[in-house]
Formats: C-alpha cells, structure tokens, sequence
C-alpha cells in the first residue's frame, strides 16, 4: 500500500486534513493530532515493572486503530467496549480523558471514576458516552448485546448516532446476528493483531480473517489496514454513514499486529520470535495522496514528545501520591451484605490485621 513510513521510538505524528478530501470531515480541518499512545503505554508498563501498579496491558502497534477511528466519530457517538477492549484507550484520550485520569484509574486512588472496584486499564466514563471495559472474554457476546439495547434505542428515538465497540477476533456470533436481524446502528470495529494471548489467528479458524463471518450474518463489512490511520479514517468514516443513514451495522476488520507483550503477566517471546516482533515496529502508515497536508519536522517532533512526557510523569506523580481508597469502598455495592459475606470481611480484617507487612499500609481499612 502506497505512502509513508518512517521508525520512531515514538509514535507521533500530526495531519492537517483538507477539507477536499470527501472523507474526511470539515471538522477535523488543521486539526492536529498526536499518536502518543505508544509512549503512554511504555510509562505505565514499567510503572507496573516497577510495582507501582498492578497491573497493564499495551497497545502498541496498534494506535492507527485508536486515534484514526476516534477523529471519524462523533462525540455524541456511544462506545462500548468487549472483548479485548483495554487496547483502545486512543479513543478515549481523543475524546478528552486526560492523561491524570488515566493515571488515577491505573493507580486505583479516591479520584479513580471506578472507585477503585475495577482492574488497572478499565477505563470508563459517562461523560465521554465511553461504557466501562470489560477484560472477559467469555463474556464478549454478553457485551454484544449489552452494546445493542442503547444502539437500537438510538435508532428509536431518531438520533444521528450510533453505537460502536472494539472487540478481538473471539466469539461475538450472538451479537453480530441480532444488530443485523434488528438492522441496528451499530460499527462493530475488530481490531485483529493476529493473536488471542498466545495462540495465533491462524490456528483459531479457518475463513479468510473476520470480514466473512459479518458477511455471512448479511452485514455491510470491510477489511483495512489497520496500520494505516487514514484508511482507518475513512472505513470508519464511511460505516458511520453507513449506520445512520440507513439504519444498519456494518462490521470492520483492522488487520494489524500486537507488537507488545499480551499483559504485564506474558512474555511473548515465549511463543513467537522477536525478528518477528522487530518487523512490525514501523510507525503507522500515512498516505500522502489521502488528504496529508504534512507533518512535523524533527525538532517540533522532540519539542511534543518531550511536552507529552513531561505532562505524563506529573499526572503519574500525582496519582501515585493521591490516597487509596478506603476497604469500605468495597462493601457499597450491595445494600445489604449476604452472611457470608460478611464473614468474608471478618476473615479479610483478621487477615490484614495479623500480616500488616503484606498489605499496602496506604490502603486504610
């Protein structure tokens, strides 16, 4: 495929789109935008190496997927998110989360939205209509359907939106049937790095990738680069329209590579070589005959990187120093606790109490 590309240990890069592109909306003219998600992973993974968190899961390689799909939707456009969502933060950076949000939910203190009740990179936010993800992935067709109740009653209500999720290449047969039987305005968005954990695409089925299987369920489907932000740009671009307009879902396959390790908990050079790894570095691909006004040269480039790293390390220092949650946060979710819960908590204080060496002394009980 034709275009730019060029090797950064970053990811950064700004478009000034034209506006006589036909795919790119007017919105986004001299609009710039930074891919930085590389450089925002590679801080919280070795904050996680460091024990300072508990857990994280990158997406590297993968930020065409995020950021060019965000610049194509709108903000009163629903995101839900399944599968294996937690690779998608892009979208919601773009929206406005800010990078101490961020920090705060990976470090679970009393500014974290979740409360401290979700895992590190279970991001979540009403006020960026970005539902709250869900690692499971036995539970993606649940979170198909859970996706369709607000896209259809877009539908119903005649809104000029939709609902979009991000989801892997695992089971979403339920989900995908039921938006097309129900002709609901949906973008199902499959972000197909090639791996499931440790088992390669090609040994979990045998069509040719994900696109067939929306169109076997009668969906409007396409296969893109997910590599290249601006092919990105227009699918999505081209499936929102798509979806309002005519009332039905439309299912994308990104095809692109998980260049980082599955999570924190994986070594992935267990199962795959590196050489293998290190062909897949490339920074994103750009077209320049796809509306490229140009990008930034290499000391404006720096001056960025080197802002964004500046912002990223205060938000992180701030979260780290903000107080945790307290034990009884935990407890609040249910009205009344079961008995057995409550001897759980009993048993949870005994515990703490009698090995207080074992447990953060800033978690006050």
């Amino acid at each position: 495929m034709g275009g730019e590309s060029w090797k950064s240990i970053w990811r950064i890069c700004t478009i000034l789109f034209t506006t006589s592109d036909r795919n790119l909306d007017s919105r986004h003219h001299k609009k710039e935008w930074y891919a930085l998600g590389k450089e925002m992973a590679v801080r919280m993974y070795s904050e996680m190496r460091q024990g300072r968190i508990s857990f994280y899961l990158t997406s590297m390689g993968e930020e065409a997927v995020n950021i060019a799909s965000a610049a194509a939707l709108s903000s009163d456009d629903i995101s839900c998110f399944s599968d294996c969502c937690y690779r998608e933060p892009g979208v919601l950076l773009w929206r406005g989360f800010t990078l101490q949000q961020f920090a705060h939910q990976c470090f679970v203190n009393t500014n974290d939205f979740g409360k401290g009740r979700q895992m590190p990179i279970h991001y979540g936010s009403n006020n960026h209509n970005y539902f709250t993800v869900s690692s499971p992935i036995a539970n993606s067709e649940h979170n198909f359907l859970k996706l369709l109740v607000p896209a259809y009653s877009l539908k119903m209500d005649g809104k000029s939106a939709f609902a979009v999720t991000f989801c892997g290449d695992g089971h979403f047969h339920a989900g995908m049937n039921f938006a097309a039987v129900m002709e609901a305005p949906v973008i199902f968005i499959c972000r197909n790095n090639g791996w499931a954990i440790s088992t390669p695409v090609e040994e979990q089925l045998r069509s040719d990738g994900i696109v067939v299987k929306g169109q076997a369920y009668g969906i409007w489907s396409i296969r893109v680069d997910g590599n290249d932000a601006l092919a990105v740009y227009s699918a999505v671009h081209t499936a929102r329209e798509i979806a309002i307009k005519e009332q039905r879902p439309v299912l994308i396959e990104a095809l692109s590579y998980r260049v980082g390790h599955h999570s924190t908990s994986d070594d992935s050079t267990k199962y795959r070589a590196i050489d293998e790894i290190g062909k897949w570095k490339e920074i994103l691909r750009i077209d320049s005959k796809n509306g490229l006004k140009g990008m930034v040269g290499g000391v404006t480039r720096m001056n960025c990187f080197f802002e964004f790293v500046l912002q990223l390390m205060h938000a992180i220092q701030v979260a780290e120093k903000a107080q945790k949650k307290q034990e009884r946060e935990l407890r609040n979710i249910i009205e009344k606790l079961s008995s057995n819960l409550e001897e759980q908590e009993r048993e949870l204080r005994n515990i703490i109490e009698k090995h207080p060496k074992d447990y953060p002394s800033d978690v006050p009980l």
